[in-house]
């Protein structure tokens, strides 16, 4: 067999792998349990979806009201009625500090984790801050991108395999769309930081301008310091990302050699 073909397949299988593992499986396992939760179903929720979000949340932020003791137990967390993020891997990290949260009691501030599919951390406490300031709760936002995004991972993963088991310059393009997901994720992230801050209520208590949040780095809203970076999730899709084009040019090569 080609050698840059082998390489090519090596690359995507391990690009496959990463995001099943990181993603797609988790937002399987958990899919419509955050819903089931809200409508007081939680009798519903199968012991599989239990184990599937008690395992990716070990060691993830809980929020400082959540008992220790119900932070990787699904149905302490339930019993709790503590804030239930999702299970796939966190990609951006937003938090907010300010004088009335204290560091004793906030020590990361006031943080909150996207996902593909939902939020995570301090989501209600973020979201009466946003209301302060005439800013539209954090669900409000994305609401598309939520629901398709479980359907989008699949059919990219179908497309993937597709690739490994063929050989055709058409496919080979495929690879060109997980190679461009942290694109497209700061794209969307980035959309959505300008609209709701350009599409401030009146009804805010603070009056503020319309302004575009700190898509990376710090920043300064009214008497809040923001921080927004990176997190696990995102050098994970960067890595997914990396392979993918490493697939890419490989199949590339190997077309080449193969018509030559």
């Amino acid at each position: 067999m080609n050698k840059s073909l082998t390489k090519a397949r090596v690359f995507a299988a391990l690009a496959l792998i990463i995001l099943t593992l990181s993603f797609t499986f988790p937002m399987i396992g958990f899919h419509g349990t955050l819903n089931k939760i809200d409508e007081g179903k939680s009798d519903e929720i199968s012991s599989f979806s239990k184990s599937v979000w008690n395992f990716y949340n070990q060691g993830r932020y809980k929020s400082v009201t959540t008992p220790k003791d119900a932070h990787n137990d699904l149905d302490k967390m339930i019993e709790a009625t503590a804030e239930i993020g999702p299970a796939s891997l966190p990609i951006w990290a937003v938090s907010l500090e300010a004088p009335n949260y204290p560091k004793d009691a906030f020590p990361e501030g006031i943080p909150v984790f996207f996902h593909f599919d939902g939020y995570s951390g301090e989501v209600h406490e973020m979201n009466t801050i946003n209301h302060y300031v005439g800013m539209d709760p954090m669900w409000v936002g994305g609401t598309i991108e939520r629901e398709i995004g479980i359907y989008a991972l699949l059919l990219l993963s179908l497309a993937i395999v597709y690739f490994m088991a063929y050989n055709s310059k058409i496919l080979n393009y495929i690879m060109l769309v997980p190679a461009s997901l942290p694109l497209l994720f700061i794209a969307d992230y980035s959309f959505w930081l300008y609209w709701f801050g350009h599409n401030l209520h009146d009804w805010g208590m603070f009056k503020i301008k319309p302004f575009m949040p700190t898509v990376f780095g710090d920043g300064k809203i009214a008497q809040f310091t923001t921080h927004s970076y990176p997190t696990i999730g995102f050098y994970i899709i960067l890595a997914i990302s990396l392979l993918s084009l490493l697939a890419f040019f490989a199949k590339q090569k190997a077309l080449k050699e193969t018509n030559a």
